[in-house]
């Protein structure tokens, strides 16, 4: 038998995952997004999006022009979406210390997700932070998704113990 989880109410301001549609949806972010690796801001938009997937936490894109694009590397390998299609793999590195495979984008999209061709996106846990406008932002659980947490969030998550039959 799988286990079905119970959401989280959210409280006024919050949003549940469990709202999030499936199919994902992308959106625009009305709120200025940062990466900082190695002790340098490596990302800063204000031009961000996010993709909202039930169970998930949102996954935040960076357009190219507002990443320190000397610090990530493509390396061979990829994956696939079945719903953003094929995704490309980068290394991050900064003065020595690498991040293996930790930011990720999606050269050519499916039509529904051409507004982040070529944007990229970031795990949190290797980061030495990330933030949503002043919030600094947590990993999703289990390393394996891309989501970012935050305050305006709640769960549960896609990525705890118990939740791959999800």
């Amino acid at each position: 038998m799988m286990f079905k989880p119970k959401p989280i109410q959210p409280k006024p301001g919050q949003e549940s995952v469990w709202d999030y549609p499936r199919p994902p949806r992308l959106e625009p972010v009305d709120k200025r997004l940062r990466v900082v690796f190695g002790g340098v801001t490596i990302a800063d938009t204000e031009r961000g999006h996010r993709v909202l997937e039930t169970s998930h936490p949102p996954v935040y894109y960076f357009p190219p022009d507002d990443i320190r694009m000397e610090h990530l590397t493509g390396v061979g390998g990829g994956s696939f979406c079945e719903w953003k299609g094929p995704a490309a793999y980068y290394d991050i590195e900064v003065e020595g210390r690498r991040a293996n495979r930790m930011a990720w984008c999606y050269p050519r999209p499916t039509p529904g997700f051409v507004d982040i061709a070529g944007h990229v996106a970031f795990y949190c846990h290797p980061m030495d932070a990330c933030f949503v406008g002043d919030e600094q932002a947590r990993p999703q659980p289990g390393n394996f998704y891309g989501g970012w947490v935050t305050d305006d969030v709640v769960g549960p998550f896609k990525g705890d113990p118990g939740t791959a039959g999800w």
